[in-house]
């Protein structure tokens, strides 16, 4: 029988959190996870996982010895304009208490890269204040490894998908979207795959590193709408210019119509072993 960790914590335990509880699969008495509602506790009970209702950016944070050798999942979203205050005050709380942590990231600090392909070498220029603050997280979490000497892994993670996290309801609505030959490169990670990497990184012994998380295979907006509205017996969306886009979609929608960029998973699949479950969007949307 596989040994389960008897401190593990979950910081922002929704979508993500829950699947990686579940491959612990015996033992999730050992997992808390750290939720802003109610329902989200409940959820969490649900699936057999303690749950504590925190706010993050109070004082009122669990007693630090809570997390003394603890592994912890920190997937909280970033709160503050250019830096993660949210990270800021976690860590500081903790103090020198936790053993390793694995944080996720987004593939958004490599900013537009005109379609290139990139990697983990590739400089960070993020573009955007959301990627701003998440390029914050990570820079905050490593002056906390180097200052207590700890463990850590951050996962750049791009768009995630599964069965059940569509945009179906942009696509009942019959949402336009950019044509074809103007449409930039997107990258996407099943939700399954990630949660199992998460995971894997968490028990490697490979640390103070940083992996892409992708399934390795980018394509158009145009390409992933178009499938998930096969997938889904929906139409597919109408195209319009670039031009129009920008002028009459929702400022978030619009940020990411220009940025363009491939993102390499090679170092993920060899230093971590990572045998994907779902290699492409075909097979993500097959089960």
């Amino acid at each position: 029988m596989t040994t389960i960790p008897d401190n593990i914590w979950i910081i922002g335990c929704g979508d993500i959190g829950l699947r990686v509880a579940q491959l612990y699969r015996l033992g999730a008495d050992s997992i808390t996870g750290i939720v802003r509602s109610k329902d989200s506790a409940h959820r969490c009970e649900q699936a057999g996982i303690t749950a504590k209702v925190i706010d993050l950016d109070s004082d009122n944070l669990p007693d630090p010895k809570q997390f003394e050798d603890a592994l912890i999942y920190y997937f909280a979203p970033p709160a503050g304009k250019t830096t993660d205050t949210r990270i800021e005050r976690f860590l500081k709380f903790s103090g020198n208490t936790a053993r390793r942590i694995v944080l996720i990231s987004t593939t958004g600090v490599y900013g537009d890269q005109n379609g290139a392909w990139v990697d983990e070498a590739t400089p960070a220029k993020p573009a955007t204040d959301r990627a701003g603050r998440r390029l914050s997280a990570e820079n905050t979490l490593k002056i906390w490894a180097e200052k207590y000497q700890k463990e850590y892994i951050i996962l750049r993670v791009p768009g995630i998908y599964a069965p059940d996290r569509l945009p179906l309801e942009r696509l009942k609505k019959r949402l336009p979207i950019v044509r074809e030959s103007e449409a930039p490169w997107i990258n996407r990670i099943h939700a399954d795959d990630l949660a199992m990497i998460c995971k894997a990184a968490m028990d490697s012994k490979i640390s103070n590193t940083i992996y892409n998380v992708t399934d390795g295979q980018p394509g158009t907006m145009v390409d992933y709408f178009n499938q998930v509205a096969d997938f889904a017996g929906l139409p597919r969306p109408p195209q319009i210019t670039l031009k129009q886009a920008i002028e009459t979609l929702s400022p978030g929608m619009a940020s990411y119509l220009k940025e363009s960029r491939r993102i390499s998973n090679k170092k993920m699949l060899k230093e971590l072993n990572i045998t994907l479950r779902y290699p492409n969007l075909r097979e993500g949307l097959k089960k």
